[in-house]
């Protein structure tokens, strides 16, 4: 083999191997390429995903406000029940005093 022959032969060997690799390359870009459509609907669930977290912290905070009016209101009503079990209280007391009173006044 001579020297031209030789050079000639490598060139084609290196020109193939170029080939070989543009094709691999080509191939793999092909397979691996995102479509529009899958950029769109990705970009349409990040929106949803966003627009359902803001809900679900407005929810939150609004769970957050009624618990706090329900605590007061809880609060409120427990002070009303132990006045109004006070004045119950005073009332039999003050009743009972009265039958003790009459009785005597009425034995007396």
């Amino acid at each position: 083999m001579s020297r031209t022959e030789f050079v000639i032969a490598t060139a084609i060997i290196l020109f193939v191997a170029f080939c070989l690799g543009w094709f691999a390359n080509w191939l793999v870009h092909r397979f691996s390429r995102v479509a529009a459509d899958d950029v769109a609907q990705l970009d349409r669930m990040s929106q949803e995903l966003h627009e359902a977290e803001e809900t679900r912290d407005q929810a939150i905070t609004y769970l957050q406000q009624r618990e706090a009016e329900l605590t007061n209101q809880l609060a409120q009503t427990e002070a009303e029940l132990r006045a109004a079990m006070d004045g119950l209280r005073d009332a039999r007391h003050e009743a009972e005093e009265l039958r003790a009173r009459v009785n005597r006044e009425a034995i007396g």
